[in-house]
């Protein structure tokens, strides 16, 4: 029996003592692929080198064989085998053409993890006795296996076949596989920041007579955003206006920052002059109002002949005309204040006798602490007015005290009281323009009303009130100051 074919392939038989019909091979017993098909059965060989073909160029090169063996139909005993032969370069060429990446290649391995073909396989061993129990313990036929060894990610591809219980397998690692959409990733971002590129240096080389002085008209713009009118002048004075319309925004931009600082300047010197103004107008509606009672007081002594209580009240007069007169600054120490106050209570004290009953407590830590003049005077005079309406006697108390950040200053009586339509109508007026509602205000909240607008125009939000009023029981008005408001600001003033 023999085939001859252009593939090489070709047919050799050796009995079980070594007798072959090309040649005789003692040793057949010790060849790798003849224990490999006695032993564990194997039918198709490994690649080998077979002395005992026909020909002497198959004699030196690798072959693969399929082994059939020859049986006696007398006893059914092996006598022999047929082997017929192929060359493995057949094989290998199959498979150097199935490539994975650039590096990632196809093997044949046997169960037992060598390799079918001559060549050298360069997977790691580590890999291959890592992944081969799971490939044969796997139930599907062809799969993915994915290991890592060494700080690498390989991907083996198997298909188990059917050929002598080979396993196909094809091996690449992670960074070979990818390498080439990383190439395209790295390509795409080179020629995408060369198109960014380009397209700044277009869009600057077009736009430079635009974008700069804009960029340069919204910096003068965050001037005026702060307030700063003169900063955004001299900065609009650096900048070189084009012969374009960009040119014409500046040159407008420029002429409306001149002509809103020359609104503002104006408008603010108005709004001085006419705060100024009414605080004056608030301060002297107070002096007659107070001058006037206190005549009375004087008339009525003198009409009872109490000449003494008369010498007694010009004197306490006279000191408070002193801090009246004193104009060179309308802030002063409350102390200064709450002496005043008590110069006013003693001529009350005189005129009421033992009708009137007046107490001021005060707090040594907010002695110094500066006030406006004349915050006291019309709220102790309405709370003794109204405190006679309907009772005989008055019971009147001044207090001040510092609470936390503020000091309040507290005039509480026991008088007819405020109904809610009163303290509301304070209130809401108070909320509104307070200037305007003292000046037009009549009746009896006039001094409360004048006290809390005179407040709010030199404290702003730094003052705050309280009203506690409930009918024929009394009322206590609480007025609060924030501390950090500062220092005196008159040093030429003279206490009361």
């Amino acid at each position: 029996m023999m085939i001859n074919n252009s593939n090489g392939m070709s047919i050799s038989l050796f009995l079980s003592n070594g007798s072959g019909i090309w040649e005789d091979n003692p040793y057949l017993n010790e060849e790798k692929w003849y224990q490999d098909f006695t032993i564990i059965k194997q039918q198709f060989t490994k690649a080998h080198i077979d002395s005992d073909l026909p020909l002497h160029s198959m004699r030196e090169s690798h072959v693969i064989s399929f082994i059939l063996p020859i049986i006696d139909m007398n006893t059914f005993v092996q006598s022999g085998i047929i082997k017929v032969n192929f060359p493995s370069i057949l094989l290998e060429r199959a498979l150097n053409k199935m490539t994975i990446g650039q590096n990632g290649r196809a093997y044949l391995l046997t169960k037992q993890g060598e390799n079918v073909l001559p060549s050298d396989i360069p997977i790691p061993l580590y890999v291959i006795e890592q992944s081969l129990p799971e490939i044969i313990n796997d139930s599907q036929q062809k799969g993915l296996i994915e290991l890592d060894y060494n700080g690498e990610s390989y991907f083996i591809f198997f298909q188990k076949l059917s050929v002598g219980d080979w396993i196909l397998i094809s091996e690449v690692t992670e960074s070979d596989l990818f390498i080439n959409v990383h190439d395209l990733q790295r390509n795409l971002l080179i020629t995408s920041a060369v198109v960014f590129m380009l397209t700044i240096v277009s869009s600057f080389m077009l736009s430079s007579n635009i974008v700069s002085p804009l960029g340069n008209l919204a910096k003068a713009m965050g001037y005026i955003e702060r307030g700063d009118f003169t900063g955004a002048k001299q900065y609009m004075s650096k900048i070189t206006p084009s012969k374009d319309e960009v040119g014409y925004v500046l040159k407008v931009f420029d002429h409306t920052i001149a002509k809103l600082k020359n609104l503002i300047e104006t408008e603010y010197e108005v709004n001085l002059r006419r705060k100024d103004a009414e605080y004056k107008a608030l301060l002297l509606q107070i002096n007659p109002h107070f001058l006037n009672n206190t005549l009375e007081i004087i008339g009525s002594l003198a009409l009872q002949e109490k000449n003494k209580e008369v010498v007694n009240v010009s004197v306490y007069l006279g000191k408070m005309m002193r801090y009246s007169l004193n104009t060179k600054s309308s802030v002063v120490k409350l102390a200064e204040e709450v002496n005043y106050i008590r110069s006013y209570t003693d001529i009350l004290k005189l005129r009421y006798e033992d009708s009137l009953s007046i107490t001021i407590e005060e707090d040594p830590d907010v002695r110094s602490f500066p006030v406006i003049k004349f915050i006291l005077q019309p709220l102790v005079e309405n709370a003794v007015k109204y405190s006679f309406i309907q009772k005989n006697y008055a019971w009147i108390r001044i207090r001040t005290q510092k609470v936390g950040e503020q000091v309040w200053i507290v005039v509480e009586d026991k008088g007819i009281g405020m109904s809610e339509n009163i303290i509301t109508n304070v209130v809401n007026q108070g909320e509104q323009d307070e200037t305007i509602n003292v000046l037009e205000s009549k009746g009896k909240s006039i001094g409360l009303r004048n006290v809390l607008g005179r407040l709010q125009l030199y404290y702003g939000h730094h003052f705050s009130y309280r009203i506690d009023s409930q009918m024929n029981e009394g009322t206590k008005i609480t007025l609060c100051i924030q501390c950090k408001r500062g220092e005196i600001h008159d040093e030429g003033h003279t206490s009361g």
